[in-house]
């Protein structure tokens, strides 16, 4: 969807409890570009950029950091259904296509999702903010996902995702499945979240949100303008493998520090990849955070793990595939979110 016919969209909606802070203004979007003093980002995703230029000019990877973010050898946990959906508009001839995703464990939910199931655009890839989010839903995500419909009686209130991609299928879940009153659904990356308006639109036309107010943004950790226009907000935050950047892995303790209320819980869902997940972890202490760390907290997820360690070796790494939970919290940690 493009940014006027979204925008008209939207103007539809009920107000956001947020107010005028956290509305989905496209107009803002416009002058991002120009923020580069106080939001740099022209290096963020070189790891991913490089990765990406190498997969798609069919270069061998060679990059130590580069091979730490592949992950692709391994696409799924096998949590969701992909089903595409015939597209009704015969005059569409864009490569971008409806899938629906449902939960396999719990298939009374499922989600309207736009994939791009044609070729890789060299151009789009290499050019924009952190455009890894834009290709697939990543294991760390279909994990959360997974995680958040098994725990939807948890949340409460006002939910946000952080990095969320071209998907944002965790916090899209929590508003398809869970009883509250609003859910943010950001990214760092403009066309990311261009895309990820079209789905809310998408799915809020099926009936799938209910009475829940779900709106999206450019959210990107370092940047205090996005941060302070949403502080202090949210009772829940989560975010799927967004710390092995090494410049903005505190850039996003603070961000999820200050945006989270008093009483508020943060879910991180990351594999270790190296020393990536325990530095996150030594952040977050030192910012005050009470952590709970979880490695066996869903018994599908579990068992594909283990399958995979037997089974899959040659595709399967560990280290860079299977996501931990990480708990983080203000106060002392609630009862065990595990099974």
């Amino acid at each position: 969807m493009d940014r006027d016919s979204s925008g008209a969209a939207e103007r539809t909606e009920p107000a956001s409890p947020l107010g005028k802070n956290i509305h989905e203004d496209t107009r803002a979007a416009d002058s991002r570009a120009s923020r580069s003093g106080t939001c740099r980002n022209t290096d963020v995703a070189r790891a991913r950029w490089t990765l990406l230029r190498q997969v798609l000019r069919q270069k061998q990877v060679e990059s130590p950091e580069v091979k730490q973010v592949s992950v692709r050898r391994f696409a799924t946990f096998d949590l969701f259904s992909r089903k595409r959906l015939v597209a009704r508009d015969h005059s569409d001839t864009s490569d971008d296509q409806w899938v629906e995703y449902r939960s396999v464990y719990f298939p009374e939910y499922s989600a309207l999702l736009r994939d791009n199931m044609g070729p890789l655009r060299v151009n789009e890839v290499l050019n924009s903010f952190d455009n890894t989010g834009n290709v697939c839903v990543w294991p760390s995500e279909e994990v959360m996902a997974h995680y958040c419909l098994q725990k939807r009686h948890m949340f409460k209130g006002a939910v946000c995702e952080l990095g969320g991609g071209m998907t944002c299928l965790g916090g899209l879940m929590v508003a398809i499945c869970a009883d509250v009153t609003e859910v943010l659904l950001s990214d760092g990356n403009e066309k990311s979240i261009q895309n990820v308006r079209g789905l809310i639109e998408k799915n809020r036309q099926a009936g799938k949100f209910g009475s829940t107010y779900v709106s999206s943004r450019v959210v990107r950790w370092d940047c205090e303008m996005d941060i302070s226009a949403l502080e202090g907000h949210f009772d829940f935050i989560m975010c799927a493998d967004c710390l092995f950047l090494d410049q903005y892995r505190a850039s996003l303790v603070d961000a999820i520090r200050r945006l989270l209320q008093p009483s508020g819980m943060a879910l991180v869902f990351a594999p270790q990849r190296g020393e990536t997940l325990r530095l996150f972890c030594q952040l977050a202490q030192q910012a005050g955070f009470c952590i709970s760390q979880h490695q066996q907290y869903d018994a599908q997820v579990w068992d594909v793990h283990l399958k995979m360690l037997r089974e899959g070796k040659e595709v399967y790494d560990e280290n860079i595939h299977y996501p931990h939970l990480i708990t983080l919290t203000k106060g002392p940690q609630p009862v065990s979110l595990t099974q």
